[in-house]
């Protein structure tokens, strides 16, 4: 393990080990033992060994343990740009091994992305699947989660989050703009609603109560009356498919159910919500990161993401 606080490393007339820059990169970048092990293709007692290496021959802490997970100090900070330096000879090597590979691409390696699963599905895997077609070196790992931006440091390089992402030590970036509304299977059994009041006389498709964390959608369903009942589920795709099936009114994202054919009821309910990045300032300093964050913006909201749509409307 790095030193403990207050401490100083031992001093060592050994050389800086460039295994050991890229693990300090790893970790600074992702904020935990764990993820950097994961990314790096070793064990986490690897990397508690290459990092207390490190700290040996600068004679000095790098890396600080903090309510959030791992954060550079400042010699670990000076040490950033050398860690870089041998990242981007490693890639520059391996494309000199590959005269196939692009000689001037600096897209290269894992970045590991957290969010929503609508968003993932519908706009993340189309931009992503697009960047990796131009860039060989770039592999992704996604991992779907509806929550607010986590506090503490969340091992992954980019997080998206619904509404404005209020963690330490993060830039934010705003993605895009969506909606929710009012949806209903083309054959649902019941009349449909007219007006949100309405909605006291059917069960209602949504997340579960309190299980997300996450203000903006938790207060949606709170806008409208009490349903005549309730099914829920924290996938999006399950709360589109009961909607399907006609099990209620699902109160689902725009883009979500024009996709899947379903019918907009009650088109003047309407609730704002948007994605937001979250990403650590040692990860934006990856052209690989801000690639794929780039990727991930999206433009003005198209019209098909929020205009009402009522039945019998074309499209």
């Amino acid at each position: 393990m790095p030193s403990p606080a207050g401490s100083r490393p031992a001093s060592s007339s050994a050389p800086v080990s460039p295994d050991d820059l890229l693990t300090l990169l790893a970790v600074a970048r992702l904020g935990k033992f764990t993820a950097a092990a994961a990314a790096l293709g070793v064990n986490h007692t690897t990397i508690s060994r290459r990092i207390a290496s490190l700290e040996k021959a600068v004679a000095a802490r790098v890396l600080v343990q903090s309510p959030d997970g791992w954060e550079l100090t400042a010699t670990g900070s000076a040490l950033i740009p050398a860690a870089e330096a041998v990242e981007a000879a490693l890639a520059g090597a391996v494309r000199a091994a590959r005269p196939e590979a692009s000689p001037a691409d600096p897209v290269v390696g894992t970045i590991r992305l957290a969010a929503p699963e609508g968003f993932v599905v519908h706009y993340a895997l189309p931009a992503l699947a697009r960047l990796q077609r131009s860039h060989a070196g770039l592999q992704l790992e996604v991992l779907t989660a509806t929550q607010r931006a986590r506090r503490y440091r969340s091992g992954v390089d980019i997080e998206v989050v619904v509404g404005r992402p209020d963690a330490p030590n993060t830039t934010v970036h705003r993605l895009r703009r969506y909606a929710l509304a009012l949806f209903a299977a083309a054959d649902y059994p019941l009349p449909l609603p007219q007006e949100p009041a309405d909605i006291a006389g059917h069960r209602l498709v949504y997340y579960p109560a309190h299980s997300l964390g996450v203000d903006g959608l938790e207060n949606a369903a709170a806008t409208l009356p009490e349903p005549a009942g309730f099914l829920t589920s924290n996938s999006i795709s399950a709360q589109v498919r009961a909607t399907q099936e006609g099990a209620g009114i699902g109160l689902l994202p725009v883009f979500a159910a024009r996709a899947a054919g379903l019918e907009r009821v009650v088109p003047e309910f309407s609730v704002p919500m948007t994605y937001w990045a979250a990403v650590r300032p040692e990860a934006l300093r990856s052209a690989t990161v801000g690639a794929v964050l780039e990727a991930l913006r999206a433009p003005k909201p198209a019209a098909a993401d929020t205009a009402p749509r009522r039945r019998g409307a074309a499209g």
